[in-house]
């Protein structure tokens, strides 16, 4: 099969497992859960689903010469993901560590048509559970992975913050030394850097985003609280989910939802805030291989070292935040 990726281009896809489990109910499923949750439901950021995504992480591992059972990984990593992506994480107080799909990762797809799909092509499926035995796809923060440089392309796309020749230029930058991503140039590196921070300030650790997460958060407790979603309901995909919230009569509920909108606004206010939320930071430290040697940005480049530990610092912690939001009423 031929796969057109608006990122990474055209590749073809010739292995009978990979579009075997790309056709699958369990990847189908991704198409309609949107990588950025809510602000991509109700249009705030790019409709970027997490089948794109799971997808191109495949074929980043592919065109570094990852072998098949990475690229099969790359595949099934955001599998149990749940409907509005990482705002669960926020209802199930994990702001920061946003893990719950991977804590959930097993008993999800012990469920789906995974196990005996994988057997019969003579794989055991919990083979593909542990993301750390595959190093192209998964790297502890900060280096570079499949997985985050995906992500961020595709954002950064969305964003403004990248062009397709900026995208081109990464990713031919790409090569693999002691068995983990790296750049071959400098150049490049200070690129996915910087680049990187924007996008984290600009969309992933928004105050805006951060606000409509919580809200949303908020409204989902709340459905929880009075029996109108049950935890099941988190793998529906999102607009069911959104619906279903929606059906409920329940004031308090109500009030929470008609909050999530462009339109709504936070204020910082550290007197009277509607609530205290922290988030997950996410900054980069590319390594260069140079030499045969894998280099952090950060020891060849003090100023993005210094620009680097500036934006931690500044954006750590909970943030008080105020809801803004004409002719509304918080319950």
């Amino acid at each position: 099969m031929h796969y057109n990726d608006t990122i990474l281009g055209t590749a073809n896809i010739s292995e009978p497992v990979l579009a075997a489990l790309m056709d699958t109910a369990v990847l189908q499923r991704l198409k309609g859960i949107m990588q950025h949750g809510i602000s991509g439901l109700i249009g705030v950021t790019a409709p970027i689903t997490r089948y794109e995504h799971s997808v191109g992480a495949m074929l980043v591992v592919r065109r570094l010469g990852g072998s098949l059972e990475e690229q099969m990984a790359a595949l099934l990593h955001d599998a149990s993901h749940t409907a509005f992506s990482h705002v669960i994480d926020y209802v199930v107080d994990g702001h920061d560590d946003q893990s719950y799909h991977d804590e959930m990762k097993e008993h999800y797809l012990a469920q789906t048509e995974l196990p005996a799909l994988l057997a019969a092509y003579g794989y055991d499926w919990r083979l593909f559970l542990d993301e750390a035995a595959f190093p192209l796809l998964e790297q502890p923060s900060p280096r570079l992975c499949a997985d985050r440089l995906d992500y961020f392309l595709r954002d950064a796309q969305a964003l403004g913050l990248a062009d397709a020749g900026q995208i081109q230029f990464v990713v031919e930058s790409l090569v693999v030394g002691h068995g983990r991503i790296a750049v071959n140039n400098l150049e490049a590196a200070r690129w996915l850097g910087y680049t990187y921070i924007q996008a984290d300030d600009a969309s992933w650790a928004n105050f805006h985003e951060v606000g409509l997460y919580e809200v949303t958060a908020q409204a989902i407790r709340r459905a929880l609280a009075v029996g109108s979603i049950h935890e099941a309901d988190f793998w529906l995909t999102d607009e069911p989910f959104w619906h279903k919230l929606h059906d409920s009569d329940d004031a308090d509920l109500q009030q929470w939802l008609n909050l999530i909108s462009p339109q709504t606004r936070f204020e910082w206010d550290e007197i009277n805030p509607t609530f205290r939320v922290s988030t997950k930071l996410r900054a980069i430290d590319p390594d260069v291989l140079a030499d045969g040697q894998l280099i952090p940005l950060s020891t060849l480049d003090a100023d993005f070292a210094h620009y680097r530990q500036d934006y931690l610092q500044r954006k750590q912690g909970k943030w008080p935040m105020r809801v803004v939001s004409v002719n509304r009423n918080l319950p």
